[in-house]
């Protein structure tokens, strides 16, 4: 018996008792067809009533072809019993559009004669409601399942949610695998950023703290200056009194431009400094946005979880399989990619740091000029500074003798004093500017020494690549000349027995032996991983990079093919069907491997008349 499910959905159903009130259901409908071959091919239509709420809540009505005839001509219906499942699927349907609104137009009823649904025959009545009257299209009478009947469908219900719980654990394990793959790479990119943040705080740390003790050095030395200077203009105080009020008003015209010009490149400096602390804060802000990704991630997976509930087992091992393949050749391609975006970017980078090289250099020549300048005029101002300090220090004495007699010039001098504590204040803003000015030179030799270094370790990666590239070309060179000569060895080995010519053996290892040639005594036995290790010995100090892991199996897949070639070339030479000598034909290779290559290696131990004795006899590789 096969049976075809045409119809499975959950429907609003309104449940009507004998002296009851309506109560609403909700009530699961599927729809069967059953074909049956023995002893007649016939086919049936099953319809099974059940309530996922309660497991003992079932009703089937199995309706065949006689059934149909009496219930056609008992309703009056116009259709074959052909045609019948899809139209009371379609009943079905309308019912299902019109279950949510408040007058719906198509309704189903589950009419009991008893009470209660329990253990009765129901009829299913599908109603068609207007305001005139309620038409009843179609009237089924299900009868209640017994005990073996309610087994079976829960026994198949069990089935199935063991089914879907294994599914669903395989789904959610992978989920998991997958997540925890994520999450812990986020996790290694966060302690990486984290690291990267610490040993910023710690540079900017020492070079604070180297900043505050120069600068304490500096003002102990300029107050000792000062003091020196301040004994000798005591003594020249009487003589330029006259002087002080002329240069007085000279050097405010002259403060306030220079003045004005400070603040200019305060500004500048200012400005210079704040793009630093930006970067900091950039960096802090790139953290916090890693902890959010982490944070989105957990509740991705949380999220996932809930939403892998509902997909399919054979699909998503179907699309994993598609996903591997893909991936694969992604990786394949991303890796050829990254090899040539890597020369192009360690190209576009030794230009850029080439131009900044040359602009920072102007950059520092322009503000060497213009600090010189500011150091010749802060000195001019100091000096000056420092004369006036002196005298107004003796005219202080002189008044305090003649207070009676010069109460007019005593108001004049506090005036003065006040205008030097002004100009003294103004003088060690301008010492503070030159300093900041000194910090930001330093700044920016680092930065130029940071971009050297850059560029010399681009240069040293790049030599390392084509060190590796041409290590590569010698070891494809090298296996094709020994898979030539193994080749030659075998052609040559008949005659060679007969008249004493070259001999070649395989070591108890599966080593290739050199061959022999007589009269020399010669025999050298060369690995193929003898030789890769001659090759990889300039590289051996160096990081790995992709490229030495493509040329490992390059190496391997041409060994295997030097071992199966060297078995079928045996057994050639067992049976008797040597090379066509007179022809010259190669067997077993194309003829791209025998061109000789002009940075081949030659072999270790031969002497080049041997090696032009050999090459007599075959092909030039």
């Amino acid at each position: 018996m096969a049976a075809e499910l045409l119809f499975n959905r959950e429907l609003c159903v309104q449940a009507r008792g004998q002296g009851c009130e309506e109560r609403r259901l909700n009530v699961r409908v599927n729809v069967e067809l059953l074909s049956v071959s023995n002893p007649v091919h016939k086919k049936d239509l099953a319809v099974r009533l059940t309530d996922d709420a309660d497991p003992f809540f079932l009703y089937n009505l199995v309706i065949s072809e006689e059934d149909f005839q009496s219930l056609k001509s008992q309703q009056g219906l116009l259709v074959d019993f052909s045609a019948f499942p899809q139209k009371f699927i379609d009943l079905l349907q309308q019912c299902i559009q019109e279950q949510n609104k408040d007058i719906p137009r198509f309704l189903l009823q589950l009419v009991s004669s008893a009470s209660a649904l329990d253990r009765t025959p129901v009829s299913l009545n599908v109603v068609e409601t207007n305001p005139f009257k309620h038409l009843t299209h179609l009237s089924l009478k299900f009868l209640p399942g017994n005990d073996a009947e309610i087994k079976k469908f829960l026994a198949s219900c069990l089935k199935c949610l063991k089914e879907d719980k294994t599914t669903l654990e395989e789904k959610l394990r992978k989920t998991e695998e997958d997540f925890s793959r994520k999450l812990s790479y986020t996790q290694q990119s966060l302690a990486e950023k984290s690291r990267e943040l610490d040993k910023l705080k710690n540079e900017w740390a020492s070079y604070t703290a180297a900043l505050t003790s120069k600068h304490t050095q500096e003002l102990t030395a300029e107050k000792e200056r000062a003091l020196q200077a301040q004994t000798q203009y005591q003594q020249q105080h009487e003589q330029q009194k006259k002087e002080l009020e002329s240069l007085h008003q000279r050097s405010v015209q002259q403060l306030q431009n220079r003045l004005s010009e400070l603040e200019v490149i305060n500004k500048d400096l200012t400005e210079r400094r704040y793009k630093g602390d930006s970067t900091v804060r950039e960096l802090k802000a790139k953290l916090a946005g890693v902890e959010d990704e982490c944070q989105r991630a957990k509740q991705e997976v949380v999220s996932l979880r809930r939403e892998n509930s509902t997909l399919d087992a054979e699909c998503h091992e179907k699309e994993k399989l598609v996903n591997q393949l893909q991936t694969r050749v992604a990786v394949l391609e991303q890796e050829i990619k990254d090899k040539d975006q890597l020369v192009i970017r360690t190209k576009e980078v030794l230009d850029a740091t080439q131009e900044q090289k040359v602009i920072l250099e102007e950059n520092t020549e322009k503000k060497q000029s213009h600090i010189e300048k500011l150091e010749t005029t802060i000195k001019s101002l100091s000096a000056e500074l420092l004369k006036a300090n002196e005298i107004i220090k003796k005219l202080q004495g002189d008044l305090k003798t003649l207070m009676s007699k010069l109460k007019l010039k005593n108001t004049v001098t506090i005036q003065q004093e006040k205008l030097l504590a002004e100009k003294e204040e103004r003088l060690q803003k301008e010492q503070r500017e030159l300093q900041e000015t000194g910090q930001s030179l330093r700044v920016k030799e680092q930065e130029v020494c940071k971009l050297q270094e850059q560029l010399e370790t681009t240069i040293q990666k790049l030599e390392e690549s084509k060190q590796l590239l041409k290590t590569n070309e010698n070891v494809i060179t090298w296996l094709n000349k020994q898979l030539n000569e193994v080749q030659m060895v075998k052609k040559m080995e008949t005659p060679s027995s007969a008249h004493g010519g070259v001999r070649t053996a395989l070591t108890p290892h599966g080593m290739l032996d050199r061959p022999s040639f007589p009269g020399s005594g010669l025999v050298h036995p060369i690995s193929p991983f003898y030789a890769f290790q001659k090759f990889a010995e300039p590289a051996r100090n160096k990081t790995p990079s992709p490229h030495c892991a493509v040329s490992k199996i390059q190496f391997n897949s041409q060994v295997s093919k030097i071992d199966q070639h060297s078995d079928v070339q045996a057994v050639t030479a067992a049976t008797g069907h040597p090379a066509n000598k007179e022809n010259g034909d190669n067997v077993g290779l194309e003829p791209k491997y025998f061109k000789k290559k002009e940075d081949s290696i030659p072999l270790r131990g031969l002497s080049q008349n041997t090696l032009n004795s050999a090459d007599s006899e075959q092909t030039e590789l």
